[in-house]
């Protein structure tokens, strides 16, 4: 319990001390740069013990396993991630009315988005290159090429602004982090599934409104999210084929995943909300939204989930948007004072963030067929 707590603490440090700055994104060199920062709220690199990889066994499900490789396999998304000939027309006569302001977020939303697809890209291949496993190799084959597709597609959206990421320097010069297995299972599966949530209530949110629509790529939204939604289904069945992973001291590291999550996304949208405000949708609205979603979700896999209707659990994360706020003004003002202020910030993010951890939770049993459908 003491080192999830001191984990929890590491991630709220990080969250309120690391607040991505408001700087010009005007060349490659600046888009890179973006990419390549390390913190909490910036996708990561990622690499795995490959050995414990290979000795997953999926044979408990091995239907739904099939019946999984079998859509894989069809293929279903070949064509989806293709510029239409009115793409570049629609950013020249609508994205050019925005303010400089929605810019810089927009920018930084397809920098980070691109980094993140990219991510999952390395990685998945980086497994089936080192595996032998059939069954993990053809699925990480799969997952790389489908996030291949949508990071080279959000490219050719920055690049409309000459800004286009270097995807080979990326990957040899941006930093990696080692995740056990089990993390790798958590977190991936949590962040596909709401991606997937995060994506659909805008793109349906834009069916409703399409008057607020200021780029082409979010008609995309639904496709790009349906593939995401389905790379979280296979984390759910390896998840489920290795129980010991869903109980005892593992639901303590559910429970720390799921909190880091949704309070990255708190935090992360409260701070930076214009491109929110610019689709006609509420911050705190919008997320709790999402997390719904998102809980509805896992209980697919995960045996707990989290109270977010507690009004505990809403203040504790409207605190930590304030905390965040208050470490923005702590490091503009600099000095000694400053660095003073920085520090008292840090301490009151992980204190709330434990006060977070610790608050009760829903326990739930896990159906019997592990597979959910795309449905909202």
């Amino acid at each position: 319990m003491k080192d999830t707590i001191m984990q929890a603490a590491h991630s709220v440090t990080a969250t309120v001390g690391h607040a991505p700055s408001v700087e010009g994104i005007h060349s490659s060199d600046d888009a890179a740069r973006k990419a390549k920062s390390e913190s909490l709220l910036s996708p990561r690199f990622y690499t795995t013990d490959f050995k414990a990889m290979d000795a997953i066994d999926v044979s408990p499900l091995r239907a739904e396993w099939d019946a999984m490789m079998a859509e894989y396999e069809g293929d279903n998304n070949h064509d989806h991630f293709q510029r239409t000939p009115e793409f570049a027309t629609e950013v020249a006569q609508v994205f050019s009315k925005v303010s400089p302001e929605l810019r810089e977020e927009f920018l930084e939303f397809l920098i980070s988005s691109v980094t993140s697809e990219f991510s999952g890209c390395i990685l998945y291949n980086e497994i089936q290159k080192n595996i032998t496993n059939p069954d993990i190799k053809a699925l990480m084959r799969y997952m790389a090429r489908d996030e291949s597709r949508h990071a080279g597609f959000i490219n050719q959206s920055l690049r409309d602004f000459g800004i286009g990421l270097d995807l080979g320097d990326l990957k040899r010069t941006k930093a990696y982090t080692y995740f056990k297995p089990k993390y790798i299972f958590y977190a991936t599966y949590l962040s596909e599934k709401i991606g997937y949530a995060r994506y659909i209530t805008i793109f349906r949110q834009l069916e409703r409104h399409p008057e607020k629509r200021f780029h082409p790529i979010f008609r995309w939204f639904e496709r790009w999210c349906n593939d995401e939604f389905r790379h979280g289904e296979s984390f759910a069945l390896i998840m489920r084929t290795q129980p010991h992973l869903l109980k005892g001291g593992n639901l303590l590291w559910i429970r720390f995943f799921l909190l880091a999550v949704y309070a990255t996304m708190y935090v992360r949208d409260h701070t930076r909300p214009m491109l929110k405000a610019a689709m006609g949708l509420d911050p705190t609205s919008y997320d709790y939204e999402v997390f719904r979603i998102t809980t509805e979700i896992t209980k697919q896999v995960f045996p707990i989930s989290l109270d977010t209707d507690n009004p505990a659990f809403r203040a504790g994360l409207a605190r930590l948007f304030m905390i965040q706020s208050k470490m923005d003004a702590a490091k503009q003002r600099g000095g000694i004072v400053g660095k003073l202020q920085q520090l008292s910030c840090a301490v009151a993010g992980a204190a709330t963030f434990a006060r977070l951890y610790l608050m009760p939770v829903h326990r739930h049993e896990l159906p019997v067929n592990v597979r959910v459908a795309p449905s909202w």
